[in-house]
C-alpha cells in the first residue's frame, strides 16, 4: 500500500459517533484511531501500519464538538511516535485543521480529501509531550469524577462531562480550581450517570447534562452540596 489515511478522534464525542466514523472511514479508505478513551491509539495504529509495510501515512483529526484539543496536539503525539520509531519510520503527514463534520451527505469525504492534500510532513522538530507547565499537581479545590463506565455512558455521561466543562468555563473555573476527570466504572450503576466530588466525598445520582449547572453553581462555587441528588455513602469498613 502506497499511502494510508488515519482518521483520529480528538475527544469522546467522536468516539461515541462510531457508526458515522466507520462509514466515513470506509468511504475514504481510512483506518481509525482515538486520541482519548478509545482503541487503538494513534501510536498503536501507526505501529501496526509501519509493521505491515505502509511507507506513507496521513493523519487527519476529527473533532465535532467545541471541547476537543487542537490539531497541534495531534501533531505532537504523532511526532513523538515518529521520533521514537527511528530510522524505519514511514513518512507521516498531519493535517493542519480538524474535520468537523462526519456526514457523507454534507461532503465529509471531499473535506477529508482536501485535508489530506494540504497535510504537512512531521519533521521531528515538533514540541514534545512534556512541559514545565505540566510538572506539578494542580492546586485544585475539587476534583470532579464523571463515570464513563458502560452503564453511565449508555445513559449520557459523555454529555454530562461536556456540560461540566462548559459550566466550569461559564463560572471562570479552570484546572487550578476544579479538576475534571472521566473515569471507568465508579459504582453504583443503578444511579447512572454517577458523579463524585472529592475531597468532599459527595456522590451524585442521575447527573444528566441538565442538572450540571446547579451542582457547579451550588456545590463547586458556593460550597453547598445538592442534597436532592446526593447519594448516601456508608462508613468505610473497619471505621465506626
Amino acid at each position: 500500500m502506497d499511502e494510508q489515511v488515519v482518521l483520529v478522534t480528538m475527544s469522546v464525542r467522536e468516539v461515541r459517533a462510531g457508526a458515522e466514523l466507520a462509514a466515513l472511514a470506509a468511504e475514504v479508505g481510512a483506518s481509525v484511531a482515538h486520541l482519548q478513551q478509545g482503541d487503538p491509539s494513534p501510536a498503536r495504529e501507526l505501529t501496526r501500519l509501519a509493521g505491515s509495510g505502509v511507507r506513507r501515512v496521513v493523519v487527519v483529526g476529527v473533532a465535532t464538538g467545541p471541547l476537543a484539543p487542537g490539531a497541534s496536539w495531534l501533531r505532537r503525539v504523532v511526532a513523538h511516535w515518529w521520533r521514537e520509531r527511528g530510522d524505519d519510520a514511514p513518512q507521516v503527514r498531519v493535517a493542519g485543521a480538524l474535520l468537523a463534520d462526519l456526514d457523507p451527505a454534507a461532503g465529509a469525504g471531499e473535506r477529508v480529501a482536501r485535508l489530506v492534500a494540504a497535510a504537512t510532513p512531521v519533521t521531528g522538530a515538533e514540541a514534545g509531550l512534556t512541559s514545565s507547565a505540566w510538572q506539578e499537581v494542580t492546586a485544585h479545590r475539587h476534583q470532579v469524577l464523571v463515570c464513563r463506565g458502560p452503564r453511565c455512558t449508555a445513559r449520557g455521561s459523555d454529555d454530562t462531562a461536556e456540560a461540566v466543562v462548559l459550566a466550569l468555563m461559564a463560572h471562570g473555573l479552570g484546572d487550578d480550581d476544579v479538576l475534571l476527570t472521566q473515569t471507568g466504572c465508579l459504582l453504583p450503576c443503578n444511579h447512572a450517570p454517577v458523579v463524585a466530588v472529592q475531597p468532599d466525598d459527595v456522590w451524585y445520582a442521575r447527573v444528566g447534562a441538565g442538572s450540571v449547572d446547579r451542582i457547579v453553581a451550588e456545590h463547586l462555587v458556593d460550597g453547598r452540596p445538592v442534597a436532592a441528588q446526593r447519594l448516601a455513602r456508608p462508613a468505610p469498613r473497619g471505621m465506626a
